[in-house]
């Protein structure tokens, strides 16, 4: 028979596997990880994408999941149980707090938001049961840099932990585990895949105990991850280091665009001198400042629709981190569900505007926004 030996792990687009006999499944179930039994449980792609991801952020384990939102879904699970109480940064992305203000809830999870200028003074917010905060790197939509090290020292002199959205800025910018936290998670469906052709979300514990719960987690609840979306984002993530210097070079050349464009009233983007934690993103960041940035425009949905037609490379998409540039519409879309006060005391307003902007020629894409914003 001619030996096999491929270059890529092919795609193991089954099910189920089968066994010899008797004493092979019980070599499944007395040596865990020596076999393969049901694709829900553990499958070669699943489990490569799973690995590929804890070693970028130098993990001891991780569970690649069916999205973004079953990654934050599973983290929480990990530490929590109904009666506990889990505290969240109120400049966080829309789903995760709809999230824990729904799904969770109904499971007896409560939930308290920390403005983002007291992150680093949780003590009047936590309460006998609370057993974590989640954070993100950078925050969406408006930016903000969390300093992780300090986050994670204050977290666990409380006894919490820190469970850390690191999907904006991705391991190359940042591995939170290393700076203290305990869970990293991602939607993989962004920078990771990275062209907006996979769902799927991975998280990565600094702990063991923590992984195998995470990996348990998923195959209770079915949130892991085919076949074919696992083969998709290891793919993706063989050009991630060169995709993201390239999101991050261009984004840089259009904020600096923006910010001398007399229609643009403020750009939100850590990479600017002007924002309030430079200093932190450039040395948390290894001096790269991602591809994500908002802008703020006239208070007027007309004017904003405007902009959104007349932009030919920014077409208007509700999700980002693709190769190709997109703009989306926080108030409408990411964070349509807050609260109009949530909204109001974050600074969603009718006329932010997000930008995630992609790998083509960066020229290409000052000049675009630049006719864009010059109606």
């Amino acid at each position: 028979m001619t030996t096999i030996n491929p270059k890529i792990t092919p795609i193991y687009q089954t099910s189920v596997f089968k066994f010899e006999d008797l004493d092979e499944l019980n070599q499944y179930f007395d040596e865990p990880g020596s076999r393969y039994l049901y694709s829900r449980n553990g499958n070669p792609n699943s489990d490569e994408l799973a690995a590929a991801i804890s070693q970028l952020e130098g993990g001891a384990g991780a569970v690649a999941t069916s999205s973004g939102m079953s990654a934050i879904f599973a983290s929480i699970l990990a530490y929590c149980q109904s009666g506990d109480h889990v505290l969240c940064a109120a400049d966080i992305y829309g789903g995760s707090a709809a999230l824990l203000n729904t799904e969770l809830s109904r499971m007896g999870i409560t939930v308290t938001y920390v403005p983002f200028e007291q992150l680093y003074d949780l003590q009047p917010f936590q309460q006998p049961t609370t057993r974590l905060l989640l954070a993100e790197t950078i925050s969406n939509p408006l930016l903000r840099v969390a300093d992780l090290r300090r986050l994670a020292s204050h977290c666990h002199d409380l006894g919490l932990k820190l469970v850390v959205d690191n999907t904006f800025a991705t391991p190359l910018l940042t591995q939170p585990l290393a700076l203290g936290a305990d869970i990293s998670l991602h939607s993989v469906t962004k920078y990771l895949a990275g062209h907006s052709d996979v769902t799927a979300g991975a998280a990565v514990a600094a702990d063991p105990e923590v992984a195998a719960r995470l990996k348990q987690i998923g195959v209770f609840y079915g949130l892991t991850l085919s076949p074919m979306e696992s083969w998709l984002a290891v793919r993706g993530l063989k050009t991630l280091r060169l995709r993201v210097r390239e999101h991050c070079h261009n984004a840089q050349a259009v904020a600096d665009m923006l910010t001398q464009h007399p229609a643009v009233r403020a750009v939100y983007y850590p990479g600017l001198p002007t924002h309030a934690q430079h200093a932190l993103a450039a040395e948390q960041g290894n001096g790269l400042f991602g591809g994500m940035l908002s802008i703020l425009l006239a208070d007027d949905q007309e004017v904003v629709s405007q902009f959104m037609r007349r932009s030919q490379r920014f077409p208007f998409a509700p999700s980002l981190a693709g190769v190709d540039s997109s703009l989306s519409y926080p108030l409408g879309t990411s964070h349509r569900a807050l609260t109009p006060e949530q909204q109001r005391d974050l600074g969603i307003t009718v006329g932010l505007v997000r930008l995630s902007v992609g790998i083509e020629p960066a020229e290409e894409l000052v000049d675009d926004l630049r006719q864009a914003l010059d109606a």
